[in-house]
């Protein structure tokens, strides 16, 4: 019954993360800000990871100062890591959910340290965000059925590996 509430209680902040993201991508990042605000208040610090780390990594979507947007992608990358390195062990239920995002955890913090006019800590983070989409090809792909469990969408492999294309051409340019 105890795991049945958590589990519950779990599918709540998410479908709660996910009705912000909507707002989001409807346009409406003040609200979404918002809402956001509010449930990264209520996790608190020791709040389950893959809720930080999500809310986090849309919350940074939400920011108009770019040290802010790096300052909550860097929150994302923590609780990832802390999700796959300590915080809990690495077969942790979420913990290949955390691995698919890492490309695109990577791949934000370069357009971060890009807005920063920071291209060396950029070409850094579009590197691991290269390495991480490979080592998802390489196989951990299979382990989570096809598709990241992350916003649970197909494509959303093909989207990050053709993000990662584009920023790196774009700083070919550079």
């Amino acid at each position: 019954m105890v795991e049945q509430q958590e589990a519950s209680s779990e599918d709540a902040v998410m479908t709660r993360i996910g009705q912000a993201v909507m707002l989001l991508h409807g346009g409406d990042r003040e609200e979404a800000r918002n809402r956001f605000g509010l449930l990264w208040s209520e996790l608190g610090a020791d709040g389950d990871g893959l809720h930080r780390c999500t809310l986090a990594h849309y919350m940074a979507d939400t920011q108009d100062d770019p040290g802010d947007e790096l300052a909550w992608d860097l929150r994302a990358l923590t609780a990832a890591e802390g999700l796959m390195g300590g915080e809990r062990p690495a077969e942790h239920r979420d913990s290949l959910a955390v691995q698919a995002l890492y490309p695109s955890l990577h791949l934000n913090l370069a357009a971060d340290y890009l807005k920063l006019q920071r291209p060396d800590a950029a070409r850094i983070h579009l590197r691991q965000a290269r390495d991480a989409a490979d080592a998802l090809e390489d196989g951990d792909r299979g382990a989570y059925g096809g598709h990241s469990g992350y916003g649970g969408y197909d494509g959303y492999d093909g989207g990050v590996r053709a993000a990662i294309e584009r920023l790196e051409l774009r700083m070919r340019g550079m």
